[in-house]
């Protein structure tokens, strides 16, 4: 009996790793670049492109590295609609057209609220990146992203 309950918490630690990642976490990851008057700014972003992955985003963390970000990717344009429940860090929120402009940014989101914040016509993208960060670096609406997602990146 101890044995079988030794043999079952063993396959219970080792398989928990691999579970969290079908929870909604982040998939895979991948670069993309900001164009804006400030200059070219490099990211490395987390994507969430399945509807667990975008329920999930940024919730629960804790920090995220300064020039690191999460883009949620979706099928069609369209108004989106995002929240902060459960999610602990300030985000700046870009909102992104299918050709990779940026159609408006809402700065620094209040952590763990449940207001909805949305765009202001229809996106194809998001990308959430530090509070503060638009501002930092002077990204504006009308900028342009370059990721593979975005028609643009030729």
């Amino acid at each position: 009996m101890r044995v079988a309950l030794t043999i079952s918490l063993m396959a219970f630690l080792f398989i928990l790793p691999w579970s969290a990642r079908s929870d909604g976490r982040a998939g895979e990851s991948d670069t993309l670049v900001i164009e804006s008057d400030g200059g070219r700014h490099r990211f490395a972003v987390e994507i969430a492109d399945t509807p667990a992955r975008h329920a999930r985003g940024l919730m629960f963390r804790r920090a995220l590295p300064r020039d690191a970000g999460m883009l949620f990717i979706y099928d069609t344009e369209t108004t989106v609609t995002m929240w902060m429940k459960n999610t602990y860090l300030p985000l700046d929120m870009l909102f992104i057209a299918a050709d990779g402009r940026i159609v408006n940014i809402v700065e620094r989101t209040v952590p763990l609220s449940t207001q909805f914040i949305s765009s202001r016509g229809p996106a194809l993208a998001v990308l959430e990146v530090n509070g503060g960060t638009a501002s930092r670096l002077a990204i504006a609406v009308g900028d342009r992203i370059r990721h593979s997602a975005f028609r643009n990146n030729e």
